[in-house]
């Protein structure tokens, strides 16, 4: 097993040191899939509390751009590009985000962070007619690093 960055010697807590290492254009992409009844699928778009797509999809770009207040040991990064999209399909959406940066570090913690937060927030939007939903799948897919 490789050695785990954020752990010190004494097994001590730290956020890894990158200010070594050179700059690189890196991309991140991250899926996952909100499983639901077929009804829920075709209303998506219309709920109680609104469109859960468009509010998902926005929840998902915010979230990504907090993923170091969310998790304690990343890095802030200066994120270059966020995409989040939704693709409905018979009793389920897939969720895709790809997140970029020219930095130190990777972005899959942001992508995953993006999935996640827009997977939940359709399950917030749809609860309260779709008891029986779930999230599944959240999963980095690809992850890229380019000289600069």
């Amino acid at each position: 097993m490789a050695e785990l960055s954020h752990l010190g010697e004494a097994g001590d807590l730290r956020m890894v040191d990158v200010g070594g290492k050179p700059l690189s254009r890196r991309r991140a992409v991250a899926r996952g899939v909100v499983r639901m009844a077929a009804e829920t699928a075709r209303r998506l778009g219309d709920l109680p509390k609104g469109d859960a797509l468009v509010t998902a999809q926005l929840a998902g770009i915010l979230a990504a751009k907090r993923t170091s207040e969310l998790i304690p040991l990343c890095h802030p990064l200066p994120l270059t590009h966020v995409e989040v999209s939704l693709e409905v399909g018979a009793d389920a959406v897939e969720i895709t985000a790809t997140a970029e940066t020219t930095a130190q570090t990777g972005v899959e913690m942001e992508a995953l962070t993006a999935v996640s937060v827009a997977a939940l927030t359709v399950y917030d939007m749809a609860k309260a007619i779709d008891k029986d939903m779930s999230i599944s799948d959240v999963m980095l897919v690809e992850k890229t690093k380019e000289p600069v």
